[in-house]
């Protein structure tokens, strides 16, 4: 496999603003995520009836369908007239499985762009962890992804094919949808509210039992409460104080946590509903007491509930893992003021299949 061609952003460029200014000139009216009435509209306009749309959906959706050429109960003339034309799913150029079932895959995209995405399984669900961006432009310290530098934003089909991938990899439905995996959702927006869309309406998926994950981008967290989704929303917030947090991500120079927080009370004060704030732990750089007692004042009375998440190292930096101690030790306090806390325990490590982990590590491979 090709190392993918990822170039890091200019140091003059706005990280918060790069995502928008990203346009596919090439934009193709991909099938893989349309609606049935724009299925319906688009196969009308190709001269065929429109009771087919209905058709069409149940093979892209319920099928997989790869090829408009393998719908069987179209007339064979029409679709040998559609060989040229996609449907909108992308090859998987690599998969990596670890022992406790996880499968990470790196999937290969229009332009021949390579992204990741992460199917992670249990007895009872099927959750799969999604890419909105190839690359990410937030260039966090902490994080394998932001360390390639970021390319463009993800097209509606492109998010939605992971989930059909995961799906039709694992023959059994995808129950769990988050968008965790490589780049900054709310710089992808109306895409992503696309997805959404999308993945309840067309593959059956609970609109509640989908979360996406920002690490705040000014404005975006108020524009997507207005929305009012009934998913989760998760904001990275991975440290205690300002100083902690604009070491780890840049753009927290331009987005004070205070101002983050607000809008995040916000967004509860509108929507009603409780956001999840993720906060990876690394071994003496936010893992102390003194940052367990500053992050429940920031949270004190807060409608939230914190997810740590102990650190999936990499080879580009020297953060480590806490101790279980120093852990549990975050945890007591926390919980002695009152604020609602659990432990998210990475699962494919032994597969490089946790967070950002995977296309870093290939990446490597391929140049040595």
């Amino acid at each position: 496999m090709e190392s993918p061609d990822l170039a890091p952003l200019p140091p003059t460029t706005d990280a918060l603003t790069v995502a928008d200014q990203v346009v596919d000139q090439a934009a193709h009216q991909f099938l893989v995520g349309a609606s049935v009435q724009e299925l319906t509209d688009w196969i009308q306009a190709q001269g065929q009836p429109a009771y087919r749309g209905k058709q069409l959906h149940q093979w892209i959706y319920q099928r997989g369908v790869r090829a408009l050429t393998d719908i069987t109960v179209f007339p064979k003339s029409w679709r040998e007239t559609m060989q040229d034309y996609s449907v909108g799913r992308s090859e998987i150029a690599y998969r990596a499985a670890a022992p406790d079932g996880t499968v990470k895959f790196l999937l290969k995209v229009a332009r021949g762009d390579i992204i990741e995405t992460v199917g992670i399984p249990t007895d009872n669900r099927l959750t799969v962890c999604v890419s909105s961006q190839v690359g990410c432009p937030m260039g966090c310290d902490f994080c394998a992804t932001g360390k390639g530098g970021f390319k463009r934003n993800l097209e509606r089909h492109e998010i939605v094919d992971q989930v059909l991938t995961v799906q039709e990899d694992f023959g059994r439905r995808v129950s769990n949808i988050v968008f965790m995996g490589m780049g900054e959702p709310l710089l992808n927006i109306e895409n992503v509210l696309g997805a959404l869309r999308s993945f309840n309406e067309d593959l059956g998926i609970g609109k509640r039992m989908m979360t996406i994950s920002t690490v705040g981008i000014p404005g975006k967290i108020r524009r997507l409460a207005a929305q009012q989704l009934q998913s989760t929303l998760a904001v990275s917030l991975h440290a205690s104080n300002q100083q902690i947090r604009e070491d780890m991500i840049p753009s927290a120079r331009q987005y004070p946590i205070t101002e983050l927080l607000d809008e995040c009370r916000e967004y509860v004060r509108i929507t009603g509903r409780r956001i999840t704030f993720e906060y990876i732990v690394l071994h003496g750089t936010n893992d102390l007491p003194e940052h367990a007692e500053q992050l429940a004042k920031h949270l004190r009375g807060f409608q939230s509930h914190v997810n740590l998440i102990p650190y999936n190292p990499i080879s580009e930096v020297d953060y480590q893992r806490p101790s279980d101690r120093q852990l549990q030790q975050f945890i007591n306090i926390l919980k002695s003021r009152h604020i609602a806390v659990s432990v998210r325990r990475s699962r494919g490590l032994e597969a490089d299949a946790a967070c950002g982990q995977l296309r870093a590590s290939q990446a490597l491979t391929t140049a040595s």
